[in-house]
């Protein structure tokens, strides 16, 4: 099924936003080689100021969020805070890849949910959202020694591989791309060397609306149906693993906070076979979407989905 973008002759997410992602993190990269973090953090308040004047439908989008996020109707300064905190971690993205998390204040909340799953040597699969920062994760990587990969969609991992070694050549990153054959036994092997894999599950991935891995549920969001998939519960069930929810949420400044809470735990065969099973991942989707609403409605200038992600026929999916 076709997205109310692509119906309307334009491009799916999954193209649109990562190449403008990628001319962001290729400025963000200059500035912040070129003045180093205090004097690049000045420079936000007019690429803020551009993005928030040159880009009508991330406006509109973020407008739209916020008025749901915080129970009022959304005006221009709100928009341009909500702005200014994604430009903000795009820039903090170039310091974390490149390793200089002394620069950073990030504290670590419920470190619990992996503590089993990686002193058992056996990885942790964590879905996360495009709340704050997943680049926040790599400091506690680093600092227990822990690797770390992001899993995309493939195009999306072709497009920006490029532009996250440009900003950091000699770091060590990876990314495994979905959606190909091997990619399974890639996930698993990286995980059963005791790494962490990491996946967005709040954005559809393009044709994959229904499929054996991947299905699409709309679920109440923010007070309206949305579109969510619950393909990386159905890869945490055939994979027998725990889902993790990992975030980092920007406070401000330096300060990052890192969330981690259990949502779903697939390592054990359910007694009632694929009823069950079925029944644990729409339990896992439920608490998953319960709990971005929750952050989203704590941190409402976190969440960096610039897009109409209430689209006018999501219920009838």
């Amino acid at each position: 099924m076709s997205t109310p973008a692509e119906r309307a002759g334009g491009t799916h997410w999954s193209e649109h936003e990562e190449r403008s992602n990628l001319w962001v993190l290729s400025t963000m990269r200059w500035i912040a080689i070129k003045t180093g973090r205090r004097v690049a953090r000045l420079v936000l308040h007019p690429i803020t100021v551009y993005f928030l004047l040159m880009h009508g439908a991330a406006r509109r989008a973020s407008a739209q969020y916020l008025t749901r996020a915080l129970g009022q109707q959304a005006g221009w300064t709100h928009v341009y805070r909500h702005i200014h905190c994604f430009a903000s971690t795009i820039l903090d993205r170039v310091y974390f890849l490149q390793e200089r998390f002394e620069a950073f204040d990030v504290h670590a909340i419920g470190t619990e949910a992996i503590d089993i799953p990686i002193a058992s040597g056996k990885g942790a699969l964590m879905v996360g959202a495009h709340l704050g920062s997943f680049e926040a994760l790599r400091a506690v990587g680093e600092e227990h020694d822990i690797k770390v990969a992001m899993l995309m969609y493939e195009d999306n991992a072709r497009l920006i591989n490029a532009t996250l070694k440009a900003i950091a050549p000699e770091a060590k990153l990876r990314t495994i791309a979905l959606g190909r054959p091997g990619a399974m036994l890639e996930v698993r092997d990286w995980l059963d060397q005791g790494g962490i894999a990491g996946l967005l599950g709040d954005r559809l991935l393009p044709g994959a609306a229904s499929s054996d891995r991947s299905r699409t549920v709309v679920l109440p969001f923010l007070g309206a149906p949305a579109r969510f998939s619950d393909g990386p519960f159905r890869l945490a069930a055939m994979l027998r693993r725990q889902a993790i929810f990992m975030t980092g949420l920007y406070q401000g400044g330096s300060r990052y906070d890192l969330r981690f809470t259990e949502l779903a735990d697939f390592r054990e065969r359910p007694a009632g076979g694929a009823a069950e099973q079925e029944m644990r991942i729409q339990h896992a989707m439920h608490t998953y979407v319960a709990l971005l609403e929750s952050l989203c409605r704590e941190s409402p200038y976190n969440w960096f989905n610039f897009f109409d992600f209430w689209a006018p026929d999501a219920a009838s999916v």
